[in-house]
């Protein structure tokens, strides 16, 4: 099970370092056996800074490559050749300078060297959104908003980038009140409260859901003692979308894909409360009844891949 300290954090206050937390885990019966580290982007954009194309030429050599010269702060002007089809003079970009390391998906990387390309050098190179890990648009180099970008700076200062640790848990089956970030974190405040080791502790504000609406949907439990307990909500006016950046990093940090806001959510309460979800397109059900119970053998249904 993947705990995220940042998410931790959200429950737990504390100055311990991850590494200490992870000790602690340990000395109560949830088992650390590995920290990773978590970058929403990876490198964090270390060495990608603002320039500003200020020529553009074909190069001599090579019919689809051209020559530019950016400027990239302080007076620092680079030669750099660059392969996209769409960079052009006065663009504001983003730019690697030598020495910067370009990941790709697997977590590999190359670093950027002066060079030599057909003959005419190059120090360094202009970027596009999936070379630094922000999208997968690979359509051509990122031209950015001139009115919001400032030459010169770093590229990173302009993003909300998350830096996370991610403690890798072996948990056992007798502990599934500790399968969510709320239940470890309740342990671990347990532990440093008896330790007398300064923390605080969030707890979950109860709700009350307004059960009265227009909607008539019914649930149907058939087996109430293989499914005692079963609840359903109606949510109206609910727009399907992307989620907001610091959803997805939460989700990717502990290995999970984002998908949409409905499906994030979810997932959020799932690894964040340890309750498990599910959203249902109300209109895509018939009759107006979700139905619980056991299908015999051999019953064909849809999956949700």
């Amino acid at each position: 099970m993947k705990i995220s300290n940042n998410w931790l954090k959200d429950y737990i206050k504390t100055e311990l370092k991850p590494e200490r937390i992870g000790e602690f885990l340990t000395d109560i019966g949830l088992e650390v056996e590995g920290i990773e580290k978590f970058e929403s982007v990876k490198g964090s954009l270390e060495g990608i800074v603002v320039g500003k194309v200020l020529t553009c030429e074909k190069h001599p050599n090579a019919d689809k490559l051209k020559k530019t010269t950016v400027e990239v702060g302080n007076g620092k002007v680079l030669n750099i050749v660059c392969g996209a089809p769409n960079v052009e003079a006065g663009q504001t970009v983003p730019v690697a300078v030598v020495g910067t390391k370009i990941y790709d998906k697997t977590g590999s990387f190359f670093e950027i060297k002066e060079a030599k390309i057909r003959g005419e050098v190059s120090q360094g190179m202009i970027c596009a959104e999936d070379e630094l890990g922000l999208s997968e648009d690979h359509g051509g180099i990122m031209v950015l908003d001139p009115e919001k970008y400032e030459v010169g700076k770093n590229f990173a200062d302009y993003f909300e980038l998350t830096n996370d640790e991610v403690f890798e848990i072996g948990l056992t089956p007798n502990r599934t009140d500790a399968m969510s970030h709320y239940g470890v974190a309740r342990d671990l405040y347990a532990f440093l409260s008896t330790n007398q080791l300064k923390s605080t502790f969030e707890k979950v504000s109860s709700v009350v859901l307004n059960n009265e609406g227009t909607h008539d949907f019914q649930l149907e439990v058939e087996d109430a003692e293989l499914c005692p307990r079963y609840i359903g909500a109606v949510i109206e006016d609910v727009k399907v979308a992307d989620s907001p950046a610091w959803l997805k990093d939460r989700l990717k940090a502990i290995g999970l894909s984002p998908i949409n806001n409905v499906v994030d959510i979810t997932n959020y309460i799932l690894h964040g409360y340890g309750q498990p979800l599910h959203a249902f397109d109300a209109d895509k059900i018939s009759g107006k009844k979700v139905k619980v119970g056991v299908n015999d053998a051999g019953t064909k249904f849809t999956t949700l891949d």
